[in-house]
C-alpha cells in the first residue's frame, strides 16, 4: 500500500488540475467551452472521483493499521527559521478525504440536473473543482501554516460560489457578508498562529501542544497568556463554522446555487472548522479555560440556531440554521473533551444534511415549474404541501434525513447526538440540559419543514395565496394565517429587487420529480444517513477506537469502551429520543392534523415569536454597530482629515503665498535698493545698542 502514500498528494491536485484547464478554456476559448458542456462536467466529475477512489483506499489502508504516513520538503528557510510544506495521512485526514471526496463527487452529479439550463454552467463547475480541491488541500495539511493557506483559498472559493449569481443583489450582499464576517475569525487565527509560535517555536500540532503545556507548567508563560492564544486560534473556526456570534453569513450563503449549499454545509467548508479543533486538540485539552469557551460556544450556538430555525419558512434558510445547530453540537461535544463524539456527529451530519439540502434544491427545480423562478416563491413553503405524491423520491429521502437529524434510532443521527448529550451530561449537566432541548426543538422545526413541504394539500397554484406574499414583498403585513414562520417582510422585499427574477408564474399546475442526475445522488446519501451511525454504536464503538484523540491509545479507547453502561444508555438514549417525540408530536398536531393553531401561539408569546423571527436582531445589532457606526466614524474621520489635516496644509500653503508676496518686493534686482536695506539694519542696529 506504500505507493498509494507516495501518490496522495494527487487528491487535492487532481480537481485543482481540472479547474485550470477548464478556467483556462472559459478564458482563452469561452464560446467553445461553453458549448462543450457535459464534456467538461464529464471530465471534471471523473478528476473528482478518481479522488474518491484514491481517498478510500487510503481510509481502507488506515483502518488495516497502516502507520501514519507524511512527505514533507522545505518549503522557506531564514536563519534559524524554517518552514517545511507536505502532506500527512493519518486517521483523522483519511476519514476527512473520504468524506469529503464522497460528498463532492454526489454533489458534482447532482449539478448536472440542477444547472442544466444555466449559462454558468461550466463556469460552476471550475469553482467547484476549486472549492473541493482547497478543502482536500487543508484536510492533508502537515501543520498550522500549511491548514491557514487552504484555509483562505477554501473562502474565496466560497466567495466565488455563494455570488455566483453576482446579478443578484441578495447574492453580492451575501458573498460579501461571508467574506468580511470570515476575515474577523481569520484575523483572530492569525494572532493566534503567530502567538503560538512566538511561545513555542513551531507549528507543528503535538509540539505546539506539548511545548505550550511545558512553558505553562514551568511558569515561562502564563496560562492567561496561554489560554488568549488559544482563543485567537478558535476565532477561526468561530467564524467558519457559523459559531455564535459570527453565524449570521451562513444563512445569507443560501443565496449560492443549492450545490454549493450542500457543499458548504456539509462536508468542506463548515466542517473545516471542526477540523481545526481536532487538530488543534494537543492545544486546547491541556487549557481548561480554552475548553470551556469552546464548549459554551456551540452550546449557545446549537440553542440559537434552532430557535430561529422554527420560524423559517424558506427551506433552505430553515436547513441553514439548522447547520448551525447541528455544528454547535460537534463544537460542544470538542469542549467537553468528547473529540470522537464530536467528528463522528461531523460524518453522520455531513450525509444526512447534504442529503437534505440537495431534496431541497429537488424540491425548489420542482416548485419553479409552477411558480416560475422567483427565488422567493419557489422557495417558500408556505407555498407547497402535498408534493410526497409528486415527488416521491425526493419527500422518502427528506424523511429519512429528517429522522436521522432528529436522533431516531437507527438512523445515523441517534447515535453520534446520544454520545454528545451522554458526554455532555458527564462533564456538565447544565450543557446538557441546554442540548437536551434543544434536540427536542430539532425534532419540532424539521418535522415542521417535512410536514409543511411534503404532506397535506399542495398551495403552490392558489393564486391568493400568491398575491398575499407578493403583497408582503410590496409593505404588507404577513399573515399569521400560516403560523410561525411568516417572513421578515424587509426579506422578502430584497427576493423581488428584480435582478434576475423570473416573475411569471411558470408552465406547470403541479410540480414534478427531478431527473435520474439530481435523484442518484439523493438514494445513495440515504444509506449512510441510515447505516452509517452503526460504526460508532455504545456497545461496539468502531469509530472512537478509530479516531480516539492524539493524547489516548487505543487500549485506552478500548478499555473505555468496555464501560458500556446499559442502564446508563436507556436513560441517556431514552431521554433524547422521548424530546424528539414530543417535538415530533407538537409538530404534527400543529401542521399535519392542524388541531393547534400556531398562529394563536405566535400571537400569545409576540415577543419570543418576534426574537425568533427576526434572527435574535444579530443582524439588525451588526448593522447598527458595524454597517452605520463605520459609516458615522468614517464621516467623523472625512470631516477631521477635511478641517484638521487639510485645514493645516491650506494654512501652510497660505503663509507661504502671503511669505512669498512679500518677499518678492524685497527681491527687485537693484542695488540701490539693497543698500538702503543694509543702510536701515545697521541704523537699526545701533539705535538699538543705544538704547541699550
Amino acid at each position: 500500500m506504500e505507493p498509494i502514500y507516495q501518490y496522495a498528494w494527487l487528491i487535492p491536485v487532481l480537481p485543482l488540475a481540472g479547474a485550470m484547464i477548464v478556467g483556462l478554456g472559459l478564458i482563452s476559448y469561452n464560446k467553445a467551452t461553453n458549448a462543450l458542456r457535459q464534456a467538461n462536467a464529464v471530465f471534471v466529475v471523473s478528476l473528482v472521483g478518481a479522488s474518491m477512489v484514491l481517498s478510500f483506499l487510503l481510509l481502507w489502508s488506515q483502518l488495516q493499521g497502516h502507520e501514519p504516513y507524511t512527505q514533507m520538503f522545505e518549503w522557506a528557510a531564514a536563519g534559524n527559521f524554517h518552514l517545511s510544506m507536505g502532506y500527512t495521512i493519518d486517521h483523522l485526514s483519511s476519514l476527512m478525504l473520504a468524506i469529503v471526496t464522497t460528498i463532492t463527487f454526489l454533489v458534482m452529479i447532482y449539478t448536472d440536473g440542477y444547472m442544466a439550463h444555466d449559462p454558468g454552467y461550466v463556469r460552476f463547475y471550475a469553482y467547484l473543482s476549486i472549492f473541493s480541491s482547497s478543502m482536500l488541500g487543508l484536510v492533508i495539511s502537515p501543520n498550522l501554516v500549511q491548514i491557514y493557506i487552504f484555509w483562505e483559498l477554501v473562502g474565496m472559493a466560497s466567495y466565488l460560489l455563494i455570488g455566483f449569481w453576482y446579478d443578484r443583489t441578495a447574492a453580492a450582499d451575501a458573498c460579501q457578508k461571508a467574506f468580511v464576517t470570515n476575515r474577523v475569525g481569520d484575523f483572530g487565527l492569525l494572532l493566534g498562529i503567530l502567538g503560538i509560535y512566538w511561545a513555542t517555536d513551531s507549528f507543528d500540532f503535538i509540539v505546539m501542544g506539548d511545548r505550550l503545556t511545558e512553558l505553562v507548567e514551568s511558569g515561562a508563560i502564563a496560562s492567561g497568556l496561554a489560554a488568549l492564544f488559544a482563543v485567537l486560534v478558535f476565532l477561526g473556526p468561530v467564524a467558519k463554522s457559523a459559531q455564535f456570534p459570527l453565524h449570521v453569513w451562513l444563512p445569507d450563503a443560501m443565496e449560492g446555487p443549492t450545490p454549493i449549499s450542500a457543499l458548504i454545509h456539509a462536508a468542506t467548508m463548515v466542517a473545516a472548522g471542526v477540523f481545526l479543533i481536532a487538530r488543534m486538540y494537543p492545544v486546547f485539552e491541556e487549557i481548561p479555560l480554552a475548553m470551556d469557551v469552546i464548549a459554551w460556544t456551540g452550546c449557545c450556538t446549537a440553542f440559537l440556531g434552532a430557535t430561529i430555525a422554527i420560524t423559517q419558512n424558506d427551506i433552505k434558510k430553515g436547513l441553514a440554521y439548522s447547520t448551525i445547530s447541528q455544528l454547535g453540537y460537534m463544537v460542544m461535544a470538542m469542549g467537553v473533551g468528547a473529540y470522537g463524539a464530536g467528528l463522528f456527529h461531523l460524518m453522520t451530519h455531513a450525509y444526512f444534511k447534504a442529503m437534505l439540502f440537495l431534496c431541497s434544491g429537488s424540491v425548489i427545480h420542482g416548485m419553479e415549474g409552477v411558480v416560475g423562478h422567483d427565488p422567493v416563491l419557489a422557495q417558500d413553503m408556505r407555498l407547497m404541501g402535498g408534493l410526497r405524491k409528486y415527488m416521491p423520491i425526493t419527500a422518502t429521502t427528506f424523511l429519512i434525513g429528517t429522522l436521522a437529524i432528529c436522533g431516531i434510532p437507527p438512523f445515523a443521527g441517534f447515535w453520534s447526538k446520544d454520545e454528545i448529550l451522554g458526554s455532555t451530561f458527564a462533564a456538565n449537566p447544565a450543557m446538557w440540559v441546554v442540548g437536551w432541548l434543544t434536540a427536542g426543538v430539532t425534532a419540532f422545526y424539521m418535522f415542521r419543514m417535512y410536514f409543511n413541504t411534503f404532506e397535506g394539500k399542495f398551495r403552490g397554484n392558489e393564486i391568493d395565496i400568491r398575491n398575499q406574499l407578493l403583497a408582503t414583498a410590496n409593505g404588507g403585513k404577513p399573515a399569521n394565517a400560516f403560523g410561525p414562520g411568516a417572513m421578515d417582510p424587509k426579506e422578502l422585499a430584497h427576493g423581488h429587487d428584480g435582478d434576475n427574477c423570473d416573475h411569471s408564474h411558470g408552465h406547470s399546475e403541479y410540480p414534478h420529480e427531478s431527473p435520474l442526475t439530481m435523484t442518484f445522488p439523493l438514494m445513495a446519501l440515504a444509506v449512510p444517513s441510515v447505516l452509517i451511525g452503526l460504526v460508532g454504536t455504545p456497545f461496539a464503538n468502531y469509530f472512537e477506537e478509530f479516531i480516539h484523540p492524539p493524547s489516548e491509545t487505543v487500549a485506552e479507547v478500548l478499555e473505555h469502551a468496555e464501560e458500556f453502561d446499559l442502564t446508563e444508555f436507556l436513560v441517556m438514549g431514552g431521554s433524547s429520543v422521548g424530546i424528539a417525540l414530543i417535538g415530533i408530536t407538537i409538530a404534527s398536531l400543529m401542521y399535519m392534523s392542524r388541531k393547534i393553531d400556531p398562529a394563536a401561539i405566535a400571537q400569545k408569546i409576540q415577543p419570543l415569536y418576534q426574537l425568533s423571527l427576526n434572527k435574535w436582531y444579530f443582524d439588525d445589532i451588526n448593522d447598527f454597530l458595524f454597517v452605520k457606526g463605520s459609516r458615522r466614524l468614517a464621516r467623523q474621520v472625512l470631516e477631521v482629515d477635511s478641517r484638521v489635516v487639510d485645514g493645516a496644509v491650506n494654512l501652510t500653503g497660505l503663509v507661504t503665498v502671503i511669505t512669498g508676496e512679500g518677499l518678492k518686493y524685497f527681491e527687485n534686482g537693484r542695488a540701490q535698493f539693497y543698500a538702503l536695506i543694509v543702510f536701515v539694519a545697521v541704523l537699526g542696529l545701533v539705535i538699538i545698542s543705544g538704547v541699550t
